[in-house]
């Protein structure tokens, strides 16, 4: 046991962290058993036992300012351009060199609050949100306060290579410092942000996502090791994450069918093609409303709600975007002779 231990305790002791002071003792514990003091290890944790000493995790019940977030095993397809950055994150987490602050921005349904998630199950790593709710006060000067305070909780954790903290719409608390529009007292929450991330510990990785990065503080903007752009999905990458998501929701919903040539037409008739997000919303309310007796009612509605039910009718436009009769058939519900029918007397 070295003298850093014992200061520890104290120090843990005097600012009444409970978590790390038991962490530490534990620590000590071990250290007696590795030099055969069994005894002495077995008392330390005797008197530790009934506090739950061995493991200490973070718990979003006792602070205000976190809630533990799960993580997903959901498929998540990125553009090969994404992809790349989120395998440099994971190789900056495994050099363990204190590049460990990353920032996530890009239009709603990009992709970045997920990618947070995925990222704790690849680094096995408990993923803990900040609640802004808690954070933001009316009180003069209290949210840079409350800011402060978040920081300080983060950089007492006992485990902080087991943690990654998510800063999801950091926008809330920190905006453009010397914006005109901007109140006084966010300024202030931006500057205590500043200071919180230049005092972060290496060992914590910290994601923050955002939808309004040219709001930014161009000095916040630095404190980041890395800033990826989640809004790089071409056309073509669209349409084949949208395939990967319909895929993975037909096995949920056995009785629909599988059409993958109309849906590719569906998709790209749509200008422009939501993000996966909104994509994923879209197919999954269509096939979650759809009628279990007909197999491509999803794909019906989905068609509907993307260009209307007029439009929907309209059998010439219908063909001229390269749907034939039959999928005009089951997309309308209308009978393939009609639709001929009504195709020719257009014509004439």
């Amino acid at each position: 046991m070295k003298k850093k231990n014992v200061l520890n305790l104290i120090k843990y002791h005097a600012e009444k962290n409970d978590a790390a002071f038991r962490n530490e003792a534990y620590e000590i514990a071990k250290h007696f058993d590795t030099v055969n003091d069994y005894q002495l290890s077995e008392y330390i944790i005797a008197l530790l036992s009934d506090v739950n000493t061995f493991v200490p995790q973070m718990d979003e019940t006792t602070s205000g300012y976190f809630k533990k977030v799960n993580v997903t095993t959901d498929p998540l397809p990125l553009p090969d351009s994404i992809k790349d950055n989120v395998v440099g994150i994971i190789n900056a987490a495994g050099h363990n060199v204190g590049v460990n602050k990353f920032l996530f921005e890009g239009p709603p349904g990009t992709g970045k609050t997920e990618t947070a998630k995925q990222l704790a199950r690849i680094l096995d790593r408990e993923l803990f949100a900040v609640n802004f709710d808690t954070v933001i006060d009316s009180k003069l000067g209290q949210t840079s306060k409350n800011i402060a305070a978040l920081f300080d909780e983060i950089n007492r954790f006992p485990h902080p290579e087991r943690i990654l903290i998510l800063l999801d719409e950091l926008d809330a608390i920190a905006i453009d410092r010397i914006n005109s529009n901007d109140l006084r007292e966010m300024g202030r929450a931006t500057s205590a942000v500043l200071k919180g991330l230049d005092g972060l510990s290496d060992q914590v990785m910290l994601i923050a996502t955002t939808n309004l990065f040219r709001s930014f503080d161009k000095a916040l903007i630095r404190r980041f090791d890395s800033v990826i752009d989640f809004s790089r999905y071409t056309r073509e990458d669209l349409v084949e994450i949208g395939e990967i998501i319909l895929n993975d929701l037909l096995v949920k919903f056995k009785k629909a069918g599988r059409n993958m040539r109309l849906y590719r037409k569906i998709l790209n008739c749509m200008d422009p093609i939501p993000y996966p997000g909104e994509l994923k919303n879209l197919i999954k309310t269509s096939l979650a409303f759809s009628d279990p007796n007909n197999e491509y009612d999803y794909l019906k509605r989905l068609y509907a709600s993307t260009f209307g039910k007029n439009r929907s009718a309209d059998y010439k436009e219908m063909q001229s975007k390269g749907f034939t009769v039959r999928e005009i058939e089951l997309l309308t519900g209308i009978s393939k002779s009609q639709v001929s029918r009504e195709i020719k007397e257009s014509k004439e």
